[in-house]
């Protein structure tokens, strides 16, 4: 079961940079959602529902199937991506990136644009309702779909970024990274640069993407998702460490998701440390909060257990964050004068 967090990680002002929408929904959301849907027939996936993180991989991949069931309307979107950002407002976390791959539903009617724009509309109705969180989006690009699907996102990515008052602010680029290869969507993500949007591009999730990894990194991003085979210890290179240390590009590193999809045999053996003791951008994330049942708070718990980080060194993971997320530099400024506040109060 989820791990008791001490109070101070969950007073620590947090920001998250690597979170999906649909993996980050809440089995209380869920269980909502299943109420008024007895159509379904979800029940018999009640239990693996709610067993946290106590679930196989199988049933977590059983989870994503229930929610792209459940999330099909509007309305549902709308419920979800509000559920979301409360929660991570309840957790500490001040500053937060969403993303998402744009979806169809012929059944309901929900478009590709109509699902950003319901994306967007919640975030702007979570500010109206002063929720304590500022909330940016990254449309996601999901490299299963292939090159033009990829170019089709790439051009709402850029539309709701000149529309949405900087709330689009960037892509991702995610999906199953056994299928396709990047060069096939270099384009797309070489147009999504050159109008104005940031990448936060999933990296070396799997050992086979090396040579996928030195390609994507001539773009480059402006942040590496996972990047779990980076380095030379677990089957990467130092030409590849090389290239993401000389254009400092911050890794956004998700220790339970890792854990729990079996990428990394340990957190004692997570690569959160070999780039924290080079000095490097890290990023601590929750990927999928509600199906592997975590939180920020816990994530910088176990990393401070893990690695014998003192609260002095959490709070500079914490603020650190601010300049690797994709937000404006005034907000930016205004971010690290709120976490200076926050310091005086917490006394680390």
């Amino acid at each position: 079961m989820e791990e008791e967090v001490e109070p101070f990680y969950r007073e620590l002002p947090k920001v998250e940079l690597h979170a999906h929408l649909t993996g980050s929904v809440s089995v209380a959301t869920m269980k909502q959602l299943i109420t008024g849907k007895p159509h379904l027939n979800i029940k018999h996936s009640m239990t693996t529902i709610r067993k946290g993180q106590q679930r196989t991989l199988d049933e977590c991949f059983e989870v994503f199937k229930v929610l792209h069931q459940l999330v099909d309307t509007e309305e549902d979107l709308l419920m979800i991506t509000k559920a979301v950002i409360r929660e991570f407002a309840e957790d500490g976390v001040r500053y937060l990136e969403l993303r998402s791959t744009p979806r169809v539903e012929t059944k309901t009617g929900l478009t590709k644009r109509r699902y950003v724009e319901t994306v967007i509309e919640a975030i702007r109705q979570c500010k109206e309702e002063d929720i304590d969180i500022d909330v940016r989006f990254l449309v996601a690009v999901d490299r299963r779909n292939g090159p033009e699907v990829a170019l089709e996102t790439v051009k709402i990515a850029e539309d709701y970024m000149l529309s949405s008052d900087g709330i689009v602010v960037g892509m991702d680029l995610s999906g199953d990274p056994t299928i396709g290869h990047g060069k096939d969507l270099l384009p797309a993500l070489q147009k999504a640069r050159n109008c104005g949007l940031k990448l936060a591009l999933h990296m070396s999730e799997v050992l086979s993407q090396k040579e996928e990894s030195e390609l994507l990194l001539t773009l480059p991003p402006d942040r590496i998702g996972h990047g779990t085979f980076l380095h030379p210890e677990v089957g990467g290179s130092m030409s590849l460490v090389h290239k993401v240390r000389q254009q400092n590009i911050p890794l956004e590193l998700c220790l339970t998701s890792n854990i729990m999809s079996k990428t990394v045999e340990s957190y004692e053996k997570h690569h959160f440390l070999y780039w924290y003791q080079l000095g490097h951008p890290c990023v601590l994330c929750t990927d999928d909060k509600g199906v592997f049942s975590t939180s920020l708070s816990q994530e910088y718990q176990l990393a401070a257990s893990t690695f014998g980080l003192d609260q002095e060194a959490v709070w500079m993971l914490s603020q650190q964050a601010i300049n690797c997320s994709f937000a404006p530099e005034a907000v930016k400024e205004q971010l690290q004068q709120r976490w200076a506040e926050y310091k005086s109060q917490l006394n680390c």
